[in-house]
């Protein structure tokens, strides 16, 4: 299985860039540094639900939608972990 953090990233680091914001503006809206937006978006990184909280309301999305996307993209089915 692809890695989570990795997927979870890439994510992020997508829906970052169709808003056109960098990192920093991102980190700023998420109230969070911008090494640790970076290190999110590279799956050093795997985001506490507090920051899950921020990221999706600095992107203006749910964090139920980043988690569907990310089951999407890891391939999950109901049931699996």
């Amino acid at each position: 299985m692809r890695s989570p953090n990795l997927a979870f990233g890439k994510l992020i680091a997508g829906l970052r860039q169709s808003v056109g914001l960098s990192q920093e503006e991102l980190a700023e809206r998420a109230n969070i540094h911008r090494t640790y937006v970076s290190q999110i978006e590279r799956g050093l990184k795997s985001p506490t639900l507090v920051t899950l909280l921020r990221l999706s309301s600095a992107l203006e999305t749910t964090p139920s939608k980043l988690m569907r996307q990310l089951e999407s993209e890891l391939g999950l089915q109901p049931g699996q972990p």
